[in-house]
């Protein structure tokens, strides 16, 4: 046992009497979900609380849990951090493997999170590649893979159009020429913009509707801007990329962490998933699902849900009159990043709406997410509470992680398929009386 798996275990203990005075404090557990969510009071935390479960990934065979009158299966299992996924229009489809790096380790509590990330299988060498799955037989598993491409640094979002691939790196957007049915590209890429790298690693990418730009979700540095402002600047934000002229620019801010972008058809509007800030309680504030106005912000760091102040951070008053609040809470904590438009049918039982993966907390006291939720939509507005599809991902005392699920996607043939980034699998899932 290395001296890390000690402390890990040391923190947990720790973690544990922590947790403890603090429910005896009266701490909320109730999630705050929807449009109108029951916030607690914030309570800051001198130590945050540090809780996750150890990955232990799938047995054979095992599989999580999908809803009444839905299956799921392994699509492709054997993966190497399996984060994001895209679908090409001939039906392949694309994954992204990457992980978060260690980071810099000044403190006692950045060790203690070291420890319990790498515990949990959430830190360490990033595999830096996009594979390719096929499943040309139909049968609801990939029988062809192969890397499409490697030496990326740590890719995520992806977004072809026309025969240009765009691949969203930590550091910046690369485009590498495609075509149908290419199982490997060997091109150099074309880097297009500059990003900065680390903290939020994720680059996710969704195309205008048109096709002539590119959106990009770039999460911030830090949790509440403690290494200053200067270093935040064009982070915690969503960026439009002009595929033409190359020029870029900040279309929304204050958004600390914005990872799955998806466009709701009825309204035409875009819509993101983001991580909210830690150290405030269970529920506080919950992560969220909104939709995104051209040159709207949303708070970060001066305020959440709204114009709700964190004093823990030096204010900006005339920042925080103009804090937009967003649309559906998701519930603290939860890791909410992938995000999807599920039209109704797709999946029997289901209206329309959006399929979020949730990764899961590390910063409650109790777990919250791991697992996948759908929140129906009315007239292009969530309406109504979130319904899951797939849960299971937590061992029965949630001191396990089976899996966590990351993104969320449609399949050519209507199935949704899941990035499952500890379990090393991607899951696919259908009616049950669905073949395949």
């Amino acid at each position: 046992m290395g001296l890390s798996d000690i402390f890990g275990r040391l923190v947990a203990l720790i973690g544990s009497a922590t947790i403890l005075l603090r429910h005896r404090a009266g701490d909320s557990l109730q999630p705050a979900y929807g449009s109108a969510p029951d916030i607690p009071i914030a309570k800051p935390q001198g130590i945050p609380t540090l809780k996750m479960p150890t990955a232990r990934g799938w047995a054979a065979e095992q599989t999580p849990t999908a809803a009444a009158g839905l299956k799921v299966n392994a699509f492709a299992a054997g993966l190497e951090h399996p984060r994001w996924i895209h679908v090409l229009p001939n039906g392949d489809v694309l994954v992204a493997e990457a992980l978060s790096e260690p980071g810099g380790i000044k403190s006692a509590f950045d060790y203690a999170m070291f420890s319990t990330m790498k515990r949990a299988a959430a830190v360490g060498a990033s595999p830096n590649r996009i594979t390719l799955l096929r499943d040309a037989d139909g049968d609801g598993v990939a029988e062809v893979r192969a890397v499409f491409l490697d030496g990326l640094n740590q890719p995520f979002g992806m977004e072809l159009l026309g025969d240009t691939l765009y691949v969203g790196n930590t550091d910046g957007v690369v485009a590498f020429p495609y075509k149908a049915g290419d199982t490997r590209i060997g091109a150099t890429g074309r880097k297009l913009a500059d990003l900065k790298a680390g903290g939020h690693w994720t680059r996710s990418l969704l195309a205008s509707r048109d096709g002539r730009k590119l959106f990009i979700g770039v999460g911030s540095l830090s949790n509440i801007g403690e290494s200053g402002m200067a270093s935040e600047e064009g982070r915690a934000a969503i960026h439009e990329l002009d595929l033409e002229s190359g020029e870029h620019r900040i279309f929304a801010s204050g958004l600390r962490n914005p990872v799955g972008l998806a466009w709701e058809p009825t309204t035409g509007a875009l819509w993101t998933v983001v991580n909210e800030r830690d150290g405030l309680g269970d529920e506080t504030p919950p992560d969220y699902l909104t939709s995104v106005r051209d040159g709207g912000f949303y708070g970060w760091p001066y305020c959440y849900w709204g114009q709700i102040v964190d004093d823990r951070v030096p204010q900006n008053p005339a920042m925080v009159a103009t804090a937009i609040t967003p649309d559906y809470a998701l519930g603290g904590h939860t890791a909410s990043l992938g995000l999807c438009w599920l039209p109704a049918g797709t999946l029997p039982g289901f209206p329309d709406g959006m399929i979020i993966g949730q990764h899961g907390s590390w910063n409650r006291s109790t777990l919250s997410g791991y697992k996948v939720v759908f929140v129906p939509f009315v007239n292009g507005r969530p309406a109504g509470p979130p319904r899951d599809i797939l849960t299971g991902f937590l061992s029965p005392d949630e001191r396990s992680s089976y899996g966590r699920p990351v993104g969320v996607s449609i399949g050519s043939d209507g199935a949704l398929l899941v990035a499952d980034d500890v379990g090393d699998v991607v899951w696919r899932v259908t009616g049950e009386a669905e073949r395949g």
